[in-house]
């Protein structure tokens, strides 16, 4: 039979047990109350919600950078300017259709975009001819065939060439202009500019938390990166035409 000693043992260790077991309860309590303020994370982790971050605004001399008017003609030979794309998210690109380096690929990425969104009607694009003396409507339309270009909301402009440099350079601060010494006599940058639906030029950061300001419009997502190292910037392309798409 237990001793008195031994029965002593055991009340100790059922009232030691049981202070344990509700300190234990507190402590959870105070920790989860803890959690939930945000002192150790944001939010409880079995009820948080992923949260989409919103691109930054491109902005310039204090304000948030704007695409400036424009108005020219299309491949169908109609007027389109900046209002027709009011309400839309679309990129903005200058490119010539005689171009042997870098457009080919632009296009085929700006095609691999427009088949990404093509059920999204408030998805579009603008390309610039940077070589209007040649690209007539005539001839982009022949472009838009070859390259599979369907989505009606897909302009490619010309007009006054020199309209479309000082919309390029002044306007979006993109390299366009003819150059002898350039392949197919045309200098150009070959990114892309992200526009939303109220017509401003936005982006994301940058790993050093800088703006991006304009993605690249050169390396396609198959290839991933280029011979100098650069990476495909279209998947991230991808994601940021989504987020502004969903913003009211």
């Amino acid at each position: 039979m237990p001793t008195g000693a031994t029965k002593k043992k055991k009340y100790n260790y059922v009232w030691v047990s049981a202070i344990i077991l509700i300190f234990g309860i507190f402590a959870v309590s105070e920790i989860t109350k803890t959690l939930k303020k945000g002192t150790v994370v944001e939010t409880d982790r079995m009820s948080a919600v992923p949260q989409q971050s919103k691109l930054g605004y491109v902005i310039s001399n204090g304000k948030k950078r704007k695409v400036p008017n424009f108005s020219f003609l299309n491949q169908d030979s109609v007027l389109v300017s900046n209002k027709d794309y009011l309400g839309k998210v679309y990129l903005v690109d200058f490119f010539f259709t005689t171009c042997p380096t870098i457009c080919p690929i632009m296009t085929q990425n700006l095609v691999e975009l427009q088949d990404t969104f093509i059920e999204h009607p408030e998805f579009g694009v603008a390309s610039f001819t940077i070589n209007p003396r040649y690209d007539t409507p005539t001839v982009l339309k022949k472009y838009t065939s070859k390259y599979g270009i369907t989505d009606q909301d897909w302009h490619l402009l010309t007009g006054d060439r020199d309209s479309i440099y000082t919309l390029a350079q002044e306007g979006f601060y993109i390299v366009a202009s003819e150059t002898e010494d350039a392949p197919g006599g045309f200098e150009h940058s070959g990114m892309f500019a992200l526009v939303d639906k109220e017509g401003y030029i936005r982006s994301r950061d940058d790993e050093f938390g800088n703006p991006m300001i304009y993605y690249r419009g050169t390396i396609t997502e198959k290839q991933g990166v280029n011979k100098e190292g650069e990476a495909q910037q279209i998947t991230m392309l991808k994601e940021d035409i989504q987020k502004l798409l969903l913003e009211d």
